[in-house]
């Protein structure tokens, strides 16, 4: 009868769900894998078979599935109120949760604006600066944005607007309002032609120049700092992100910090703006918020900025944006938990032993004879495969190499997800040694397997 039960999921599966970043005509053809439960570094699907989670659930997931210090605070909340409106009205988990999102974010970050998920914490910080501007010049607004080729900042319109990636936005260019658009550090494959470090970081004369140019009519520069999640994992050079801070400084432009897929820990450090210690003027958060349990994102940013909003209830300063689940008490109870699991297993602490044990796994990858580039922050990992090393030539998009790779990742008892071609490896932060290492052990052979024994 279980069996009968198993089947008919997979049937259900294919025929009623839409999976999203998914050619669904492919999907049908397949046995959907379904899960079923979670065990710390593990996924196990209806069958009962075990798959270590290489990606967290899709870069959520920080301390493993089931953590029991999260699960708890879940169900205390639930002995109190699932949801409460924030609209006018407050309560005490999202009070709790902000007063320690404020302690531990970058310098001169004040205020919180809750939301739900990566795509609407940056919907709302481009409404924020777009109105903070407009409402600073009595009206005269700064009216458009600098964001940066291979970004991506979510899937709503204002995100794709500021986004570069062709195979996930060109297809919406009519619906989207128009940015100025600056070459990203890709040192792999260097839009300007030149090598690091002799090349002086010539990708930030570029931005200088339009910055030169339009500082009076954009509201603010938008990055994904040290590190392009999306595009592929793609590294910006030591100093890069400092001296972009400091050209919105020079320029008076806002700059707003796109650590949906850094924050909480990823990289090494809480907030990836912390390695070249930057404060933004606005910083957007989600994923890893909730260890990965629940929908929760927020947009931190300063009280200059907030101040730019008080007024007389006639004036109409009030910022008219809100989500009916904003500040949600089970979410914000998740963070709050989550926030302490980091801070009582000093997990930031215990984390740099896996990051070195990381990049020195690694190494072993340059013999593989199409592992083009490998590019690491932290416990976030790209691995981009080429047709061929010395020239770079890249897999068409119909060889799916990457699709090839993971789905005997997947055999082999790991689930990945890839990036074109670019393998991503971004296990939970509470990983041990042991299934980091084999981690890396079946990905090495999947992707020989596939691209070399054919």
């Amino acid at each position: 009868m279980d069996h009968d039960r198993d089947k008919e999921l997979e049937d259900l599966d294919r025929r009623l769900i839409w999976h999203p970043f998914t050619q669904m005509k492919d999907y049908m053809k397949e046995v959907p894998l379904i899960v079923q439960r979670g065990d710390g570094s593990y996924l196990i699907d209806i069958f009962g078979r075990k798959y270590l989670d290489g990606i967290s659930s899709l870069w959520v997931t920080l301390h493993g599935h089931r953590k029991k210090e999260i699960d708890d605070a879940i169900r205390d909340q639930l002995e109190r109120v699932a949801h409460s409106t924030l609209l006018g009205i407050s309560n005490v988990s999202a009070i709790e949760l902000a007063g320690e999102l404020i302690e531990i974010a970058p310098s001169g970050l004040k205020k919180v604006f809750y939301s739900d998920n990566g795509s609407t914490a940056v919907e709302i910080a481009i409404k924020i600066a777009f109105q903070f501007s407009k409402q600073k010049k009595n009206g005269r607004s700064k009216h458009t944005f600098l964001s940066f080729t291979n970004a991506y900042h979510g899937d709503t319109i204002g995100s794709v607007s500021l986004g570069g990636i062709d195979l996930f936005h060109e297809i919406y260019g009519p619906l989207l309002f128009p940015v100025l658009r600056a070459p990203y550090p890709y040192c792999y494959r260097c839009p300007q032609e030149k090598s690091y470090p002799s090349c002086g970081m010539e990708c930030l004369n570029r931005v200088e120049h339009i910055l030169s140019a339009h500082h009076e009519e954009i509201a603010a520069l938008v990055i994904e700092p040290m590190i392009q999640g999306a595009a592929g994992m793609i590294t910006s050079p030591k100093g890069y992100l400092k001296e972009i801070r400091e050209l919105t400084k020079k320029y008076r432009v806002l700059l707003i910090a796109d650590e949906v897929a850094t924050g909480f820990g990823r990289t090494g450090r809480m907030f990836a703006c912390e390695h070249e210690a930057i404060s933004p003027d606005i910083l957007c958060l989600a994923k890893g918020i909730t260890g990965g349990y629940l929908p929760l994102a927020a947009t931190l940013t300063t009280e200059e900025i907030f101040n730019a909003f008080l007024g007389e209830y006639e004036e109409k300063k009030t910022f008219f944006h809100g989500h009916s689940y904003t500040g949600n008490p089970l979410a914000c109870a998740a963070a709050v938990a989550n926030l302490r699991v980091m801070k009582e297993e000093r997990v930031l602490e215990k984390l740099q032993g896996k990051i070195q044990f990381l990049s020195e796994a690694l190494k072993g990858y340059r013999e593989l004879e199409h592992v083009g580039d490998i590019r690491q922050l932290g416990m976030m990992v790209g691995i981009e495969l080429v047709v061929d090393k010395t020239t770079k030539e890249e897999y068409l998009f119909e060889d799916q190499i990457g699709i090839k790779v993971i789905k005997e990742a997947r055999r082999r008892g790991l689930i990945l997800r890839p990036l074109g071609n670019v393998i991503v490896l971004m296990p939970p932060l509470g990983i041990s040694l042991d299934e980091l290492n084999e981690i890396l052990s079946i990905t090495y052979d999947s992707i020989k397997r596939v691209t070399e024994d054919g």
